[in-house]
C-alpha cells in the first residue's frame, strides 16, 4: 500500500471503528488494498459513510448505465480536471472492464481519440460539457443524449456521476490526495 495518502493529513493518530476496520478488511479481502480516498476519509465515520453510500449508489446499484460506462464518465471527467488520484484509479477501472488497457489510457489522455460507440461519446460529451459549462447545458445536449438511446433517467445518472466526479476531483486536489500504487500496473 503506498505509504502517502494525502500530503493533507487530517489527524494521524485516528484509530478506526470496528465497523470502519471492519470494511477495510474487507477491501483489502476483495481488492487486495484499502483506496488511499478511504483511508484520507477515515478521521470521521460519517464522512466516509456518505462517501461510500453515494459512491456505491452512483458507482454500484443497477442502472441504465454499465459500469464501463460509469467508470468512463468519471475518467473523461477526471481527465478535464487533471485529477490524478482518479485518472490513476478509474483509468485502471477502464483498463479493467473493458479489457483493452489501450482504452483506458486514451480515455486519461483524450477520449475523443477512442474507438467510442455513438452512445459512448455523446455520453461523454455531455459529462464534459457539463463539467466545463454547466450553465450551458440546453434541452438539445439532453435530446442528444435520448437520440443515442439514453432515458431520461439516465441522463440523470449521467449528470449524477459527472457531479459526484467532479467534488471528489476538487476534495483529492485540495488535499493532495495520492493514489495508490497498486493502480499503476492494475489491468496492464
Amino acid at each position: 500500500m503506498s505509504s502517502k495518502v494525502t500530503a493533507l493529513q487530517i489527524d494521524s493518530n485516528v484509530t478506526l471503528s470496528e465497523k470502519t476496520q471492519a470494511y477495510f478488511d474487507l477491501c483489502q479481502e476483495k481488492l487486495g488494498l484499502v483506496p488511499n480516498v478511504l483511508q484520507a476519509y477515515a478521521f470521521d465515520d460519517a464522512k466516509l459513510r456518505a462517501f461510500t453510500d453515494m459512491y456505491n449508489d452512483l458507482m454500484l446499484a443497477d442502472c441504465g448505465l454499465s459500469k464501463l460506462e460509469r467508470e468512463m464518465i468519471a475518467v473523461a471527467v477526471s481527465s478535464v480536471n487533471r485529477c490524478f488520484y482518479c485518472l490513476t484509479a478509474h483509468g485502471a477501472a477502464v483498463r479493467e472492464l473493458s479489457g483493452d488497457p489501450v482504452l483506458g489510457e486514451l480515455m486519461v489522455m483524450n477520449y475523443r481519440v477512442a474507438d467510442l460507440t455513438v452512445r459512448q461519446r455523446a455520453m461523454l460529451d455531455f459529462a464534459v460539457k457539463l463539467t466545463e459549462k454547466p450553465a450551458e447545458i440546453l434541452e438539445s445536449d439532453r435530446q442528444g443524449l435520448r437520440d443515442a438511446g439514453f432515458s431520461d433517467r439516465d441522463i440523470w445518472d449521467i449528470a449524477s456521476v459527472a457531479a459526484f466526479f467532479n467534488m471528489t476531483n476538487r476534495v483529492a486536489a485540495a488535499s493532495d490526495m495520492r493514489p495508490n500504487d497498486e493502480y499503476h500496473s492494475m489491468a496492464r
